[in-house]
């Protein structure tokens, strides 16, 4: 399964770059402008997926996860007044922890114990933790590209099956 979620893992940081060099392609004006949607802006989500992601890498590090949270939940109102292109500095720098990480666990199916304040005490391996900030950030990425369609833009495609092609 390891190498799997590697994979997976590699797909997620092109999909954030696929979707954020899109963004740099529609009006500026348009990554802060209020919508009806999961987020009221595209910023917003963006920063949303940034934050989990970043929450994550704490936890799998050793940090409780309410104390990772509270850390990541502090700086959103900063990393909202970002431009985009600060934000992809932050999104790079994540997946550099996360893959300084990866390299350094030859087993991703261990298991840590998790207190996730908002349910119980469980027992998970970091590569279900992998595939929880994947799957999270697709869903997002297709709040993102819905927030684009409303606004009369085009998104971009950040299917996996494209991600195939996009690295032969």
């Amino acid at each position: 399964m390891s190498n799997h979620v590697i994979t997976m893992y590699d797909y997620h940081v092109w999909a954030n770059q696929t979707l954020i060099n899109r963004l740099k392609e529609v009006p500026r004006e348009l990554y802060t402008q209020e919508m009806k949607s999961v987020f009221p802006t595209i910023a917003k989500t963006l920063v949303h997926i940034y934050l989990v992601d970043s929450t994550w890498i704490e936890i799998m590090k050793g940090a409780e996860m309410k104390d990772a949270m509270a850390a990541n939940l502090s700086q959103m109102e900063q990393l909202e007044a970002k431009t985009l292109e600060e934000l992809e500095v932050f999104f790079h720098e994540v997946a550099q922890k996360y893959r300084g990480f990866i390299s350094a666990h030859d087993d991703l199916d261990q298991t840590i114990v998790l207190d996730n304040p908002y349910t119980r005490v469980r027992e998970t391996s970091y590569t279900e933790i992998l595939m929880n900030i994947i799957t999270h950030a697709a869903y997002h990425r297709g709040n993102i590209s819905a927030m684009l369609r409303q606004a009369d833009y085009a998104s971009t495609m950040t299917d996996y099956a494209l991600y195939w092609y996009a690295n032969e």
